[in-house]
C-alpha cells in the first residue's frame, strides 16, 4: 500500500476522497475505540487489535510510533485519531504539538497567544 502523501509537519492535507479511502481501515479501528471494552483490548494487545482490523503495515508502523502527523497524512481523520490518542495515553494538545513540530510547552504558548488558531 502506498500512502497518499509523505508525512510532513508543516502542511496538513485536506480530508478528501483520496484520504478517506486511504485511511478507511485506520479510521474504522480508531472509531471503534469509542467503546471502553475496545480501548482495553487495544491497550492489552495493540498488535492483535490492528490485525483484527487488517490495518496495512504502513499504518501499523505509524500507530506503533504514535506518529499522529503521519496518520493525518495517511488518511486519518482527526476526530477518530483523537480516540486513538486517548487510548494510547496522548492528549489532544500533545498531538497538536507533534503535528506542528513543537514541544508541548511551545505548543501551549501558541494556545494562549492573542489570535491563536
Amino acid at each position: 500500500m502506498t500512502l497518499p502523501y509523505e508525512s510532513t509537519v508543516t502542511d496538513v492535507p485536506p480530508f478528501d476522497l483520496l484520504h478517506s479511502q486511504a485511511g478507511y481501515l485506520l479510521n474504522k479501528m480508531a472509531f471503534s475505540l469509542n467503546q471502553e471494552v475496545n480501548r482495553l483490548r487495544f491497550k492489552k494487545d495493540p498488535e492483535a487489535y490492528m490485525e483484527e482490523f487488517r490495518l496495512p503495515q504502513p499504518h501499523r508502523e505509524l500507530v506503533r510510533k504514535a506518529d499522529f502527523a503521519g496518520m493525518l497524512h495517511a488518511g486519518g481523520n482527526i476526530n477518530f485519531l483523537l480516540k486513538l490518542g486517548v487510548a494510547m495515553g496522548t492528549t489532544l494538545y500533545h498531538m497538536g504539538a507533534q503535528m506542528r513540530g513543537l514541544t508541548y510547552e511551545e505548543f501551549l504558548q501558541t494556545r494562549i497567544a492573542k489570535g491563536a488558531v
